[in-house]
């Protein structure tokens, strides 16, 4: 087990409210991932201090009064370093299942330290090392267990987040959940549906890239089916097909942890990318399975999955269009893939190879043995349509309205405009050069026909 190197502004923090008079310790997720040789984001300080005794510590600081009804303060160092420092407190009823109706400022350390979610996040480390740690989280972080504080079902009922939360650990971490912690997740699953849709979205997008993610989404599917309630279908949907070795909802979660990138467009992608096939089954005389258009009505259930979980539409522009073309067969198909160049960018074709690649790898061993040349030429195709610099917007069509005025005598209108999309589009397809004589006949021909 490391020991806590607490960073030297960080020291003089505590070391200023210690010599205030006040004990003052780093505490949970930064004193969690030191012992574990992780890099801490971020350095949450707790003290014996009330918000008006930290004010007059730091009162040549500027001081953020971040929660001060919850004894919480953020103090700003002379190098714009941020500080969350909180008062030990104990709380009062939560009804909501998420904020306490009152706080009870109190000066026990242990107090303070059994309000909070798990084991492992309830240890603290003063200045000079000493580490507390009254609920052996060093011991449970020792044999990679999540446990709660105290009884379980009130932690989480306190809080339903903290079901994501021990998820989220497990995924990451690889920690197993200790066995009456596990049940009360299992059993207070319905809590989440009191948790505000961004703070679930934020979870979750944490948990799909835990190294992990198997595990806790294959493990705890009345857990990701309460945040996603449409792949409910897809458990124990069998495919009934050579190219599959799994259920649908196995398969979804094998795709998922197949992709070990970081971007979320990727990981929603393939969470959502085949949940519409429970609608879409048929099979054919020799009582194979096949999908047709599962891809088309995947698109529009999980248009309604990112909307509830408030997805931006940046993120939405990134998720849908991989779902919608997670099937096309890149290799085969330049002319599309020019297409989804055009309509989303560069980036977007490179991302559709993972997924596929992600997909791929979930299916059955036939299916990898037959599909990795697939798999590859998709890369290659990606990245030359990606990197080339061929016309695919309007901005690089070698004809402007401008061009279209001057020649034909047109006026400034949806007539030109048209005639630019006409264009544009036969120049993506590679039907004409991106060249200016050759793009006026055209539009010479396209007015004819008017």
């Amino acid at each position: 087990m490391n020991s806590v190197r607490i960073p030297d502004n960080t020291l003089k923090i505590l070391k200023l409210l210690n010599a205030s008079g006040c004990e003052a310790l780093v505490v949970g997720g930064c004193v969690r991932d030191s012992l574990m040789g992780r890099t801490p984001y971020d350095w949450d300080i707790t003290t014996s201090a009330t918000p008006s005794e930290m004010k007059e510590v730091f009162s040549g600081y500027k001081v953020i009064e971040t929660g001060i009804k919850h004894g919480t303060l953020t103090v700003v160092d002379s190098e714009g370093e941020m500080y969350e420092i909180t008062t030990f407190r104990i709380d009062g009823e939560y009804k909501d299942n998420r904020h306490p109706e009152t706080v009870e400022f109190v000066r026990d350390l242990e107090g303070d330290l059994a309000r909070r979610d798990f084991t492992m996040n309830a240890i603290a480390c003063d200045a000079e090392g000493n580490l507390s740690d009254p609920f052996g989280g060093i011991d449970d972080i020792r044999e990679g267990i999540i446990r709660c504080v105290g009884d379980p079902d009130k932690r989480f009922n306190e809080d339903g987040l903290r079901i994501l939360r021990a998820l989220r650990f497990a995924s990451v971490l690889g920690f197993k959940i200790e066995e009456r912690t596990d049940f009360a997740i299992r059993s207070g699953a319905g809590l989440i549906d009191n948790i505000a849709a961004e703070r679930i979205r934020v979870e979750l997008l944490k948990l799909l890239k835990g190294r992990y993610s198997l595990d806790v989404l294959t493990g705890y599917k009345e857990v990701i089916t309460r945040i996603i309630p449409e792949l409910i279908p897809c458990i124990g949907f069998e495919q009934h097909s050579i190219w599959h070795c799994f259920d649908v909802y196995d398969h979804t979660m094998h795709a998922v942890a197949s992709y070990e990138g970081e971007d979320d467009a990727i990981k929603m992608a393939l969470l959502l990318h085949d949940i519409g096939k429970p609608s879409c089954f048929s099979t054919d005389d020799e009582g194979h399975g096949h999908f047709y258009g599962h891809a088309k009505e995947s698109v529009k259930i999980a248009e309604k999955v990112v909307d509830r979980l408030r997805f931006s539409n940046a993120d939405k522009d990134q998720i849908l269009p991989l779902i919608r073309y997670h099937d096309l067969q890149m290799g085969t198909s330049p002319k599309a893939c020019r297409r989804i160049r055009a309509n989303y960018g560069p980036d977007l074709l490179i991302k559709l190879a993972e997924v596929k690649k992600a997909d791929n790898m979930a299916q059955s061993g036939y299916a990898k043995e037959k599909e990795s040349y697939l798999v590859e030429e998709s890369f290659k195709i990606a990245r030359e349509i990606a990197s080339s610099d061929s016309c695919f917007d309007l901005k690089s069509l070698a004809v402007s309205g401008d061009d279209l005025m001057e020649t034909f005598g047109l006026e400034e209108g949806r007539k030109v405009g048209q005639i630019l999309k006409t264009l544009l589009s036969k120049v993506i397809d590679e039907e004409v050069p991106n060249d200016k004589d050759t793009l006026l006949e055209l539009a010479r021909g396209i007015l004819a026909e008017d």
